[in-house]
């Protein structure tokens, strides 16, 4: 916290590969002291932000089993880390017997997304209308439940997984998909409209879990009309809504009070986001360009590197590099101003890292002065 003038409202900490306990071990430990010395409340992580509604049911209630949960309510594969697990864990034995309002939350920030396939919006658009339908006024609502059932049809018209491949193959551009886009919409807009009487007949966490589905249906529909578009410009747009779903849901968890925030430096950067996708090069601005141009000072991003994971075959990093030069210091970790490091290095910046391996991405040189601090861990062991 000595690197920043003062403490952020969004707190963001990257890591340059997923998967590895270490990182999240490291993840772990900052967010008990941000917690117990800084007075943060909230973690957000790259997961489902449906499926984390069950993680944050548990940490604050104590509903469901730990490990069903944690399985169920972190996306990608990441439910059975030893370190995320650890962290739901951690959470809930803080929160026990405290009062509501200085309990801890969990956030998933991401879209209900894999790399193969979206969710259908199903489950978002009928919690949206069920809210509505049940706390507001029935008159005004744009649709009935049957109707929403109808144009949804079965959730393997949404899921189908060759429709990543092949746009003709997706759902998002029919008819059906048009008219829940526009309905998606209006129940959005209701819900806004009758704020003061639905915060009032429910609860604020209540009303902010609808806006939750709200913006998440919204963003799924957004994303599947993409998938089925045929133009050169189709995994650059898919990219850019996941990243605007993302921001939106850490702007959304921002206004409830400090939050650290953590996912892969991609997603957290101020600098325009590249990487290649069925052979392609994309740009996007991601999720943390698009916080920080929000929320200004208010965000801050502090950059992970590496220096070996060895049984990804990511060795011992070149002297000629940002990473073999930390490598070279005595620490198995540590924290650096990376602002004065580029202002240090100067005009001559080190050559960038080659990865070896597609699920790691060395850090851009020209990039150190984007970020407001980097975390350096020396050696990442298998675990």
């Amino acid at each position: 916290m000595a690197l920043l003038p003062t403490r952020p409202r969004l707190l963001a900490l990257g890591e340059p590969t997923h998967g590895e306990d270490t990182l999240l071990d490291l993840r772990n430990e900052l967010f008990r002291e941000l917690v117990q010395q800084e007075g943060y409340r909230t973690i957000a992580i790259e997961s489902d932000c449906v499926a984390g509604l069950l993680v944050d049911d548990h940490v604050t209630s104590g509903a469901g089993e730990l490990d069903e949960v944690v399985e169920r309510g972190i996306s990608h594969g990441w439910g059975g880390s030893a370190a995320n697990r650890e962290l739901v864990r951690w959470m809930r034995a803080f929160n026990e017997g405290r009062p509501a309002s200085d309990r801890l939350r969990f956030a998933g920030f991401d879209g209900p997304l894999e790399i193969t396939a979206a969710a259908s919006p199903r489950q978002v658009l009928t919690a949206l209308h069920d809210y509505l339908a049940a706390h507001g006024d029935p008159a005004l609502l744009p649709c009935t439940a049957e109707t929403l059932d109808r144009l949804l049809g079965t959730d393997d018209r949404w899921t189908e997984p060759a429709a990543m491949r092949d746009p003709s193959r997706s759902v998002g551009r029919s008819a059906e998909a048009g008219e829940l886009r526009l309905l998606a919409d209006e129940l959005a807009a209701l819900l806004d409209a009758q704020s003061p009487h639905l915060v009032a007949a429910t609860s604020r966490d209540d009303w902010d879990r609808a806006r939750l589905y709200g913006r998440t249906a919204l963003g799924l529909l957004r994303y599947h009309y993409w998938m089925a578009d045929t133009s050169p410009a189709r995994l650059t747009r898919l990219v850019g809504v996941r990243g605007q779903m993302m921001a939106e849901n850490l702007l959304a968890l921002a206004a409830r009070g400090p939050v650290l925030v953590h996912a892969h430096n991609s997603h957290l950067q101020r600098e325009k986001s590249t990487m290649r996708m069925g052979g392609a090069p994309l740009e996007w601005w991601s999720a943390g360009a698009l916080v920080s141009a929000g929320l200004g000072t208010e965000y801050r991003f502090v950059a992970t590197a590496l220096g070996t994971i060895r049984h990804q075959g990511v060795d011992v990093p070149p002297p000629d590099t940002v990473e073999g030069l930390l490598y070279a210091l005595p620490e198995d970790r540590c924290l650096v101003d990376a602002r004065r490091l580029a202002t240090a290095l100067g005009d001559a910046l080190p050559a960038p890292r080659v990865s070896p391996w597609f699920g790691y991405a060395p850090l851009d040189p020209a990039h150190l002065a984007d970020s407001d601090g980097l975390v350096f861990v020396k050696d990442v062991p298998r675990t």
